[in-house]
């Protein structure tokens, strides 16, 4: 089996279409195709790109061309669909690549009640997430805040260690406000938006109101988040084939 083959039948498999992610974790263990390469995964890379066979629908997700009219609409959107529909499964599909990272990185991920049932990919985003409930690690009024983040990583402790919310189109204001009320956690703070967001997200920041936190609040373009998912799920990969 040639190497283009086996990044198919993976894909084809799981119908029709995978992250990145997803592709580094299950092409290399298929029987009878030869890697014979010191990176196997920037192999993958440049597979996926080839045109006769795949295309791309977002960042780190990649499809079969053949199967293109069988994707399921939460997978590629069919043209004239609601714009606002198109916004949920974009913004749950980042919710999803964040929580799949955390899990990688052994934190427990949370999202909120109202996103548990959104779609990600084949699955619910709850089915993904490893606690359902938030834990009650401050006041009342900051667990309250808490819940409506879009992605949480809490680490062994229950307490948590990076706050993630995803501006698709919303006010950065709103994001921003909230992770005020985290000042005094030493907690990561990241919006997640598309890369011509970042220029208005920088000139949020700068106002007086986010002094708090304006050395502690990153930005993550949606390309970001896809390579991180993309690269710690290759470290997975190889660190499942090593003995500590």
């Amino acid at each position: 089996m040639r190497q283009y083959e086996a990044v198919i039948k993976i894909m084809e498999e799981n119908g029709g279409y995978a992250t990145l992610g997803f592709l580094n974790q299950h092409v290399l263990k298929i029987g009878g195709c030869e890697w014979k390469t010191k990176t196997p995964f920037a192999s993958i890379r440049r597979i996926v790109q080839d045109e006769r066979f795949f295309f791309k629908i977002r960042p780190g997700l990649w499809a079969l061309k053949a199967l293109k009219e069988k994707l399921p609409s939460t997978i590629l959107p069919p043209k004239g669909q609601p714009k606002a529909k198109h916004q949920d499964y974009t913004h749950a599909y980042y919710q999803g690549l964040l929580v799949e990272v955390g899990n990688l990185k052994e934190y427990e991920t949370f999202v909120p009640n109202q996103d548990k049932n959104k779609p990600y990919l084949n699955k619910k985003l709850s089915e993904i997430t490893t606690i359902s409930d938030i834990y009650r690690f401050s006041y009342e009024h900051v667990i309250r805040i808490a819940q409506t983040i879009d992605v949480i990583w809490f680490n062994e402790r229950n307490m948590p260690i990076n706050l993630f919310e995803i501006e698709h189109s919303t006010n950065i204001n709103n994001s921003l406000l909230k992770f005020v009320e985290f000042q005094d956690f030493y907690t990561h703070l990241c919006i997640v938006a598309d890369e011509v967001r970042r220029r208005e997200f920088q000139k949020k920041l700068s106002l007086q109101a986010y002094k708090p936190i304006n050395k502690r609040v990153e930005f993550w373009s949606y390309d970001n988040v896809a390579e991180l998912h993309s690269k710690t799920s290759e470290l997975q990969s190889i660190e499942s084939k090593l003995t500590f």
